[in-house]
């Protein structure tokens, strides 16, 4: 099965779709799908602190029309747009992308997800994402961006 190839750009740019002189470029979706979880703003938790101070905890609209009571799509990595470059903080940031890609194994897509979140330099939050499928070599994807301040 093919998608549109959606590649990321940086937290604060998004993604976008792949062009060539020909039109829309394919691929297998695969990351395309990982892309969407991660990177689309998933509800905030009751709990959870709001970076701006407000109340609005996003979310995406489609939620509420979900086949399986409270599921949830993307992830709450937005909650770190204003952290500061701690341990703890790399540790939730692991915790909401396990959470984001979570689908993939519950629904066979994956045998298994795992993900390292990591400084790889000053300033800049970085997930390395390894996703095995069944009967296919590990694929990975890595996402860096600068820490918002």
């Amino acid at each position: 099965m093919s998608d549109i190839k959606t590649v990321f750009i940086g937290f604060d740019q998004g993604a976008d779709y792949v062009m060539n002189s020909l039109g829309l470029v394919e691929d297998d979706g695969l990351e395309t799908s990982v892309i969407l979880s991660l990177f689309t703003d998933r509800r905030a938790n009751a709990d959870d602190v709001i970076p701006d101070g407000s109340n609005d905890r996003r979310g995406w609209w489609a939620d509420q029309f979900a086949d399986i009571n409270n599921d949830q799509f993307g992830s709450r990595l937005w909650l770190l747009s204003r952290e500061k470059q701690l341990t703890a903080v790399l540790i939730r940031a692991k915790q909401y992308a396990d959470e984001a890609l979570m689908w993939m194994v519950d629904d066979g897509v994956a045998e298994s997800v795992d993900v390292v979140a990591s400084n790889p330099r000053m300033g800049i939050l970085g997930l390395l994402v390894a996703i095995t499928r069944p009967g296919q070599p590990v694929k990975q994807f890595r996402f860096e961006s600068f820490w918002s301040a």
